[in-house]
């Protein structure tokens, strides 16, 4: 089974998926999707399309291909079979399969460093604005602190209560001895000679 590789994306192209287009001068160019041949048409260039394994190659996004890794080259010619060759051979690809393993995880240190320290920030400011939503033995000294402001503010409520209480036990002996106040209308009548008369009526 040949799996070939898009002209634009370069992403695998497998049997019987994709587009093929020829060219009038012969010349065989293989899309994964519609998508890619559509750019190809457009004349786009795929070093400016950041969705492109070639625009991410040429601004460091991913592993170039290693010039030195590349012993296991095709040839054409054919090579008599040797022991000690192929013992050379073998132990020659478990090297190089490991240094490529050890440039792919330094590569991905790298990549990975400022993503790792940007997270754990977001993460940091995530648990500092929501510490109530933790349990109480694993909240951290923002909490303590702010509950150390809270207990500040408890403090002055209860001697503004205090004092509140102090006037109302005030006001309320003023309440226990009030003035007995006799509410009385008066009335006026008119006399037959002449002049008026007030008089006063309870209710």
């Amino acid at each position: 089974m040949r799996i070939e590789t898009c002209h634009f994306c370069s992403a695998p192209v497998y049997p019987s998926k994709g587009i093929q287009f020829v060219r009038n001068d012969a010349r065989v160019f293989r899309f994964c999707k519609s998508k890619c041949h559509k750019n190809f048409k457009m004349k786009r260039n795929p070093r400016k399309l950041a969705w492109t394994k070639s625009f991410r190659r040429a601004h460091g996004k991913e592993m170039t291909v290693d010039s030195t890794l590349a012993f296991a080259a095709r040839r054409n010619v054919p090579v008599r079979y040797n022991r000690d060759l192929v013992a050379t051979t073998l132990k020659a690809m478990s090297r190089i399969e490991e240094i490529r393993q050890k440039r792919e995880r330094r590569f991905y240190k790298e990549r990975m460093r400022g993503n790792k320290e940007r997270q754990r920030e977001a993460d940091r400011k995530l648990v500092e604005e929501n510490q109530h939503l933790l349990p109480p033995r694993e909240r951290n000294k923002v909490e303590e602190e702010w509950e150390g402001l809270e207990t500040e503010r408890v403090d002055k409520m209860v001697v503004v209560d205090e004092e509140v209480e102090d006037v109302e036990a005030e006001d309320m002996e003023a309440v226990e001895r009030p003035r007995m106040k006799v509410k009385t209308k008066r009335k006026q009548r008119l006399l037959v000679g002449g002049g008026v008369e007030r008089m006063d009526v309870d209710e």
